[in-house]
C-alpha cells in the first residue's frame, strides 16, 4: 500500500473519530476502539493482527494508567471527604485577606486539583466564591476565574492527574520531567489566566448568583484537618517522583541511594504511600470507620473507570498506528514539516479539543498520533516532558459548547453563552497559550 493511501487512511479515521463522538455522541471509548479496528483493516493488517493489537495496546497502556490514575483519584475522594479542599481554601484565603482573595483562591484551585478531579474541585468549592461575591458586591467572575485557573492548570498540566498521566505513557515520558515541567509552564499559566484576567473581565460581565442555585452560607466552623498535614500529603508523591528523576541525573547508574529513590519515586510506590496516609490521616485519625474508607475508595473509581477506559482506548489507536506501518508512513511525513516537534504536538492537540470538546480524548489521540513520530526521532529525556505539557496545552486550548466544562461554569455562574465564551473560553485558550509558550521557549535549552 502507498504512502498517500495510508495518510488517507489515517484522516479519514481520525474523521470518522469526530463523527462519531461528536454527532452520534458514541462514547469515546467505542469510537476509539471502532476507529482503530478499521484503521488497522484498512491499512491491509490481518485479522488476527488486528486483534492482537487491540490486546496489546489495551494491556500496556493500562499496565501503568489503570494503577495511577485509579490510586490518585482514591486519595483524591479521601481529600474531599475530608473537608481537605476546604481546609486549603480557609487557610489561604486568612492569609492573604480579603482583598488578595483572588491569588487565594488561584492558588487553592492549583493544589486542590493535584488529587481531585476538575468538576469535583470546582463544586466543592464554588460556594466560597459565591460568598464572597455576595459580600463583596462583585462579580462572581472577580473570584471565579482564578479558581477555575488553578483547577485548569493542574487539571492539564500536573499528574497524578489522568490528561498527562495518558499522554506520558503513550510517549515515554518521566513523570518527574512532566511533574517539573507542568509546575514551571503552570505557575505563569494560572496567574494571568486566573487574577490578572479575571480582575479585567469582571468589569465587563456582572454575574451573580443564579436564583436556581441552592446556596448557604460555609460552615467555617466544621471540624477540618490542618492545612499543614494536607499540603504534606498531596505534595509527598510529588516529590519523591521528582527526587527520582534528580537522581537518574546526577547519580551514577549503579549507586545504592539512586535504586532506592528509583523505587521510591515510582508513581505506583509514591502514589500508594500518598493513599495510605489519606486514608489513615484523613479518615481512619479522623474518624472514619474502616467501611467508610471502603466505601470512599470505591465511589472515587466510579469516575476513574471511564477516565482508564478512554486512555487505553487511546492505547489502542496508537499501537495500530505502529503495528499497521502507518505511523511510520505519519512520522515520516511529519519529519518533512519545517515545524518543531512541540509545534506539531500543541497544534494537532489544538485541532482535535477544538473538533469534540473532550480534553482527555484530545490529549490520547495526539499523544497516540505523535508516538511514533517520537520514536522516529529517537527523542528521550526532558524533551519528552515538554512534549507531554505540549500536547496538554492545546488540548486546553478554546473550551466551547461541546466541551462539559463550559457548561458546569455556564451554570454556576449563571452566565449566557456568549458572556460564557467571552470569560471561560477566553480563560482557558490564555492558559493554552501561555503554557506552551513557556514549554517552547524552555524547549530551545534543552
Amino acid at each position: 500500500m502507498t504512502s498517500s493511501s495510508l495518510i488517507f487512511i489515517v484522516i479519514a479515521g481520525i474523521s470518522l473519530l469526530l463523527f462519531l463522538i461528536i454527532r452520534s455522541k458514541l462514547h469515546a471509548f467505542v469510537a476509539l476502539l471502532l476507529v482503530s479496528l478499521l484503521v488497522g483493516m484498512a491499512a491491509g493488517m490481518p485479522l488476527k493482527s488486528v486483534i492482537e493489537s487491540i490486546q496489546n495496546g489495551m494491556g500496556g497502556t493500562l499496565g501503568f494508567v489503570a494503577v495511577v490514575v485509579g490510586l490518585g483519584a482514591m486519595f483524591g475522594q479521601m481529600l474531599e471527604a475530608s473537608g481537605g479542599a476546604e481546609r486549603l481554601a480557609q487557610t489561604l484565603m486568612k492569609k492573604f485577606g480579603e482583598d488578595r482573595a483572588q491569588w487565594a483562591l488561584g492558588i487553592t484551585g492549583f493544589l486542590v486539583a493535584i488529587p481531585v478531579f476538575f468538576d469535583v474541585g470546582f463544586i466543592i468549592l464554588v460556594p466560597i466564591v459565591y460568598g464572597l461575591a455576595k459580600k463583596t458586591g462583585r462579580s462572581l467572575l472577580y473570584y471565579g476565574i482564578p479558581l477555575l485557573a488553578g483547577l485548569a492548570v493542574t487539571h492539564s498540566f500536573i499528574p497524578p492527574t489522568p490528561g498527562p498521566i495518558a499522554v506520558a505513557n503513550l510517549i515515554g515520558a518521566d513523570l518527574g520531567w512532566v511533574i517539573l515541567f507542568g509546575f514551571i509552564a503552570g505557575v505563569p499559566a494560572m496567574m494571568i489566566a486566573g487574577p490578572l484576567f479575571g480582575k479585567y473581565i469582571a468589569k465587563k460581565i456582572h454575574a451573580s448568583i443564579p436564583s436556581y442555585m441552592e446556596w448557604k452560607e460555609h460552615d467555617n466552623e466544621r471540624d477540618l484537618p490542618s492545612f499543614g498535614l494536607i499540603a504534606t500529603i498531596i505534595l509527598i508523591p510529588l516529590l519523591l517522583i521528582l527526587m527520582n528523576t534528580v537522581s537518574g541525573v546526577v547519580l551514577p547508574e549503579k549507586n545504592m541511594f539512586r535504586s532506592f529513590f528509583t523505587f521510591l519515586g515510582h508513581p505506583f510506590v509514591a502514589l500508594t504511600i500518598a493513599t495510605l496516609l489519606a486514608f489513615y490521616f484523613l479518615g481512619r485519625k479522623r474518624g472514619f470507620s474502616k467501611q467508610q474508607v471502603q466505601d470512599i475508595a470505591t465511589k472515587a473509581l466510579e469516575p476513574a473507570g471511564i477516565i482508564i477506559l478512554v486512555t487505553g482506548a487511546g492505547g489502542v489507536f496508537k499501537q495500530i498506528l505502529v503495528d499497521s506501518g502507518v505511523g511510520k508512513v505519519l512520522a515520516d511525513m511529519m519529519a518533512t514539516s519545517s515545524l518543531p516537534p512541540i509545534v506539531l504536538a500543541f497544534i494537532i492537540a489544538a485541532l482535535v479539543r477544538i473538533s469534540q470538546g473532550s480534553a482527555t480524548v484530545a490529549m490520547v489521540t495526539s499523544a497516540g498520533l505523535m508516538a511514533p513520530f517520537i520514536e522516529t526521532l529517537n527523542l528521550t529525556g526532558p524533551i519528552l516532558g515538554l512534549m507531554t505539557i505540549a500536547i496538554a496545552a492545546g488540548a486546553t486550548i478554546l473550551s466551547h459548547v461541546n466541551d462539559s466544562g463550559f457548561w458546569l461554569v455556564n451554570r454556576y455562574f449563571g452566565l449566557e453563552v456568549k458572556d460564557t465564551l467571552k470569560s471561560w473560553t477566553v480563560m482557558e485558550t490564555t492558559i493554552a497559550f501561555v503554557g506552551f509558550s513557556v514549554v517552547f521557549i524552555i524547549s530551545w535549552f534543552v
